[in-house]
């Protein structure tokens, strides 16, 4: 058997200490996201490459099963293309915001591009409601799913900032990129077979939520890197803004 004195103890804690550094300053290397070098060495490539970086192999895992079971459907009805660019553009809006209000500590995942396709699949029920047969349902279950994601960034350690950006940035990609025409939807199984066009037809709300959308994703993220580069501070322009990410209990503290 092993003794745990106090000098194993202090060696113990001086490694993992050092194994920390290290795993930190990879990271770094690889293109973590890290605030002052996107503001002042203007390495804007970090809002990037982050999203595929990951903390470790549970870190991985689990975003890679949060992918196949979010993004597989997506791709299925929409294919890799649109699901793609909903991906990589909702993952830099997450850099964005995450930046914005966290510039103490590095980031890196694909949580907020994740977050950006559950915002997609929102608003694709939203913008394709006339198709939908069980709506409530259908709404009700991931509305729950996403509550209990956004409650999880609550606790430390967890980037919520992150996610918020890429929700609301995939929420609005959605309605510009995942718009079903209902002509050839929802009248092709009710339709006789000697039928074989009966055109594509979007709707006029299905235009209004496009062109509103397009402009709020376009106007969001020029603002917000015109803010980033510019070092502004989001916490001085929200005091409460840092419990969406971190809320302190008596079982643990928020670091700065």
């Amino acid at each position: 058997s092993r003794r745990f004195d106090s000098f194993d103890s202090t060696r113990d804690l001086s490694c993992l200490t050092l194994a920390v550094h290290t795993v930190v300053f990879r990271l770094q290397k690889l293109g973590a996201l890290v605030w002052d070098k996107v503001v002042h060495e203007h390495q804007g490539w970090r809002l990037v490459t982050c999203i595929w970086l990951h903390a470790g192999v549970v870190h991985l895992l689990a975003n890679m099963l949060s992918l196949v079971l979010v993004g597989l459907r997506l791709e299925q009805q929409f294919g890799f293309v649109r699901v793609g660019v909903i991906y990589l553009v909702s993952g830099v809006g997450g850099s964005v915001m995450s930046s914005l209000f966290i510039r103490d500590n590095i980031s890196v995942g694909a949580s907020g591009a994740l977050f950006g396709l559950l915002g997609a699949m929102l608003s694709e029920l939203f913008t394709n409601w006339t198709i939908y047969t069980n709506k409530a349902a259908a709404l009700v279950t991931l509305l729950f799913v996403i509550a209990v994601n956004l409650a999880i960034g609550i606790l430390p350690h967890v980037d919520n900032f992150a996610h918020i950006g890429g929700f609301l940035t995939g929420f609005l990609l959605g309605f510009v990129l995942l718009m079903r025409p209902h002509y050839g939807w929802a009248q092709r199984y009710v339709l006789p077979s000697s039928v074989k066009d009966v055109g594509r037809k979007f709707l006029a709300y299905q235009w209004a939520l496009l062109a509103v959308a397009s402009v709020l994703v376009v106007v969001g993220l020029a603002v917000g890197m015109a803010m980033l580069f510019r070092g502004v501070n989001g916490n001085e322009h929200c005091q409460w803004c840092h419990y969406l990410s971190c809320v302190p209990t008596a079982r643990w503290s928020c670091g700065k």
